[in-house]
């Protein structure tokens, strides 16, 4: 498992226990790969969940995604059709909403189908209050699953996937941090 916000270093007790709760892969195959990053973001947990929670729209917060459609009601099993920005490995991916919990702030994807070299990859976001320097923030901890692809190493591809779930979570952070400025201060003018 990776930890805190800048990688693969040392998690508390407290991250390791969301993390043994919401976050473990038991049906891990040898030809797999998964891990957890943590990520500690200055803005409360309401704000950063409505951005996390829109399936709909993982644009506003991921920057590699340029479009969203999805397909029929928003309800678990609902899937998504995305278009990845020009630089990546990949063009569309299309993704299953498996988990939306509104109660305890868990979102869980699957991708099932695209081009790109994510097969079987499956992710849970969990959101928990926490105090930030007197203020309200929000420990948010990504794990996935995914299949190593041919030709590739366990490490490469953690390697990979890990890059982009920090870049995203950086992006998360960015945005909630920004509105939640926005909310304390007069308007200014977020991504």
């Amino acid at each position: 498992m990776s930890g805190n916000s800048n990688g693969r270093v040392g998690i508390g007790s407290v991250e390791s226990e969301y993390i043994r709760r919401h976050h473990t892969h038991d049906d891990l195959a040898d030809h797999q790969c998964s891990s957890a990053l943590v990520k500690h973001i200055k803005a409360p947990v309401h704000l950063v969940w409505s951005l996390v929670r829109r399936f709909d729209q993982p644009q506003k917060y991921k920057p590699f995604i340029s479009r969203c459609v999805v397909q029929g009601n928003l309800e678990i099993g609902s899937l998504r059709e995305v278009d990845v920005r020009s630089g990546l490995p990949a063009t569309t991916s299309t993704e299953r909403l498996e988990l939306l919990d509104d109660d305890e702030h868990i979102f869980s994807i699957r991708i099932v189908g695209g081009d790109h070299r994510l097969k079987n990859y499956s992710s849970v976001i969990s959101l928990h209050p926490e105090i930030i320097d007197g203020r309200p923030g929000t420990l948010v901890i990504e794990s996935y699953v995914v299949d190593v692809p041919d030709g590739n190493t366990k490490d490469e591809t953690c390697y990979f996937v890990e890059a982009l779930i920090k870049c995203n979570l950086k992006s998360l952070a960015d945005v909630s941090e920004c509105h939640a400025v926005q909310d304390r201060t007069e308007p200014i003018e977020c991504m």
